[in-house]
């Protein structure tokens, strides 16, 4: 089974929206993970526009399933991933002014600024994925990094996947392929949702984890968080 992995960034951004501590980020990674899901999935960025980094702390004793802490690593983010060591750390090329992550790395142009951030992460112990766009170059300079895993940019998928092009998957399948015979794990993320899910799933091999959000919390809105994240977890099987 595909784990999934509940990203609760958007909890953050209704809680700041109102100050206070309502909706309690904290007691929603709880829950989720009491729903059944198999790990809770935070992105801070430098701004705290939605998790800030006092959260990453604060969750660190609350996620008792796998801890994924996704972001770009300068030098604030790095410093707190190093102090955390959560299970997994998700390196994203985010710029400081983007909405969401919009693109994967360069694996090749940036190669020894990832080698040198991923070795330090890995001798903290602290297992490594990189966000990727599904081109077949980049999950080869992947490999030259170091990398335990990576993350497909999902986006794409998605929007032909809503135009009815289910062609559109492809380039995942074969990036998947190729990351498992050069011995890389494969997750997945970005505008997944119960609508898209169970066809990515069935089609993209050896999918270790996804990391869903934005559509996750919407969707909850209308149809209730538990019963969500057993749709999901129904769907992932």
């Amino acid at each position: 089974m595909t784990k999934l992995s509940v990203n609760i960034n958007k909890i953050a951004t209704l809680r700041n929206a109102r100050g206070g501590n309502v909706p309690d980020v904290i007691q929603v990674a709880r829950d989720v993970q009491k729903f059944g899901a198999q790990g809770v999935t935070i992105h801070p960025r430098p701004d705290e526009r939605h998790i800030r980094y006092q959260d990453a702390y604060d969750l660190k004793p609350v996620v008792t399933s796998e801890y994924n802490i996704e972001g770009n690593p300068i030098d604030s983010f790095l410093g707190m991933v190093l102090k955390i060591q959560p299970t997994q750390v998700t390196l994203v090329p985010d710029a400081v002014d983007a909405i969401t992550s919009n693109a994967g790395w360069d694996t090749i142009t940036h190669k020894d600024f990832l080698v040198e951030i991923i070795s330090e992460c890995k001798r903290n112990n602290i297992r490594t994925s990189i966000f990727v766009d599904p081109e077949l170059k980049m999950v080869e300079g992947a490999f030259h990094t170091g990398t335990d895993r990576i993350e497909l940019y999902t986006e794409e998928f998605a929007k032909q996947y809503a135009l009815g092009n289910k062609q559109a998957v492809q380039p995942y399948v074969d990036c998947a392929v190729l990351a498992h015979q050069l011995g890389i794990g494969v997750n997945a993320g970005h505008d997944l949702s119960l609508d898209n899910i169970r066809f990515f799933k069935e089609q993209v091999p050896h999918l270790l984890e996804v990391s869903i959000g934005h559509a996750l919390i919407c969707e909850a809105l209308y149809n209730g968080l538990e019963n969500v994240i057993t749709d999901y977890l129904q769907k992932l099987k």
